[in-house]
């Protein structure tokens, strides 16, 4: 019992430094505006290349749609510690920071539809990758259409 509580002690103290650490890891507004572009980009190429075999434009490739999905759900995560306080500037529009609440909701629905679009893609299931492509899209485009600069 005393070893259960120590690891969760730690575990959260690290959680805890982590999360303050990530807002630190930027010497300058610039250098997370570039993160977070950067992780989005890459983000975006993958699921680029899953909705052009969703729309027919390619060849379905299990193995390539799977692999692309998993990128994207591994990048999903890691965008949003780069739009802490003094981060403002880039494509974001300043109701990133003025209405926080509702970007964090909407990242968080993103992530959601993407674990589900990921799922789809492993299961190797054409039509359930389509069901979710289209959520997980309408989710992107939910953040993007109140949250980037046009």
């Amino acid at each position: 019992m005393k070893f259960k509580r120590i690891f969760l002690m730690t575990l959260i103290s690290t959680l805890l430094a982590s999360a303050g650490l990530a807002f630190a890891q930027f010497k300058k507004p610039e250098d997370a505006i570039k993160y977070r572009q950067s992780a989005l980009t890459v983000m975006a190429n993958s699921f680029g290349k899953i909705g052009a075999v969703v729309k027919g434009e390619a060849p379905f490739n299990k193995d390539e749609v799977a692999k692309n999905a998993a990128v994207v759900a591994t990048l999903s995560t890691l965008p949003w510690q780069a739009f802490g306080p003094g981060t403002e500037g880039g494509n974001a529009l300043p109701a990133v920071w003025t209405d926080n609440a509702k970007f964090k909701s909407a990242s968080e629905k993103m992530q959601l539809a993407v674990v589900d679009l990921n799922k789809a893609a492993q299961s190797g299931d054409l039509e359930n990758i389509k069901k979710a492509f289209g959520a997980a899209g309408a989710s992107c485009k939910g953040c993007h259409d109140d949250f980037k600069k046009k």
